[in-house]
């Protein structure tokens, strides 16, 4: 993408990461956040990224807090690195700036995240990432990563894309992020949701750690239960993981250790979750299919419980 003018939406716990490597890539590189008092901290400070990434002070010189701002730029490389149940406002708010030749790279955690942009723009200008780090948001412009196994995945929707995102992986290698083109993105998007929809739900409903979860027998056999049924969920959707999965996703849990899912904090801060992308899609995608999800139904149904019970007015 010659003369790519990059935005970042979005400038939470994961954005944050992926700004900060950008901006060491692109200067110019432009971000969007509505978090009061965040673009004074990043003027000031500049965005600090601890532990298994680190980026120390990365300035940044251009903030807004409207997506609409972005229209002076005319962006043509999008990052959106909202939460999930954001998407479709900030979606909403990007006609008019998305060009013929804009690529939109969305960063979200859950399944079927690509296919809403793709709806809105056109596949052509989609591509999505399944990201490998595990981050929590300390304080204003102050991320700590607890984990990185590298790389992350990113992937087009059209093989017509492919140069299009080697270059944008190169970007983010470049910047410190290690990040390798894949030709069909929705695989290692599945490989990931397996675990981040089985254990997200999991950990939120108990205030465990991943570890702790996977360690303790009673929700060791929860999670148990929904591997299977979301591994079956994938297999009908057309990508069979095979036996060994499992096995493989259990080693990657491992390496994880004692993390908390950012759903723990959503339901600690009392906040609306990204259930629907998660577990709710696996229930609906089940449905669909014809794969009974009893497990899946009763912890999306459980989390759904506890969003109700603040969420809900008096």
């Amino acid at each position: 993408m010659n003369g790519t003018k990059t935005a970042v939406v979005g400038v939470g716990a994961t954005g944050s990461v992926l700004a900060a490597a950008l901006l060491k890539s692109d200067p110019e590189t432009i971000l969007v956040d509505w978090l009061p008092g965040l673009g004074e901290v990043l003027f000031e400070d500049g965005l600090n990224i601890t532990g298994a990434i680190s980026y120390d002070s990365v300035p940044v010189k251009f903030y807004h807090d409207r997506v609409s701002d972005l229209g002076e730029y005319n962006p043509n490389l999008i990052f959106v690195c909202t939460k999930t149940f954001h998407l479709p406002q900030v979606l909403e708010d990007l006609k008019g700036i998305v060009q013929q030749g804009t690529r939109i790279v969305c960063t979200q955690n859950g399944l079927g995240v690509e296919d809403l942009v793709a709806e809105k723009f056109g596949a052509g200008s989609v591509f999505r990432m399944a990201l490998n780090f595990g981050v929590a948001f300390k304080s204003l412009g102050v991320v700590e990563a607890a984990f990185f196994n590298k790389p992350n995945h990113l992937g087009g929707l059209v093989p017509e894309n492919r140069d299009i995102g080697l270059q944008i992986a190169a970007l983010l290698t470049k910047g410190g992020l290690d990040t390798e083109l894949v030709d069909d993105i929705k695989l290692f998007v599945w490989k990931k949701m397996v675990i981040k929809c089985t254990m997200a739900s999991i950990c939120a409903a108990t205030d465990r750690t991943i570890k702790g979860a996977i360690e303790f027998p009673p929700t060791r056999e929860i999670a148990d239960g929904c591997f299977n049924e979301i591994l079956a969920v994938a297999k009908a959707k057309g990508y069979d993981l095979g036996e060994g999965y499992l096995i493989d996703a259990l080693n990657y849990l491992e390496k994880v250790g004692s993390h908390k899912d950012s759903m723990c904090y959503d339901i600690i801060n009392k906040t609306v979750t990204e259930i629907d992308f998660l577990g709710g899609k696996v229930v609906e995608y089940g449905r669909d299919t014809g794969v009974p999800t009893p497990f899946f139904i009763t912890m999306t149904n459980i989390i759904k419980t506890l969003e109700d019970n603040y969420l809900r007015p008096s």
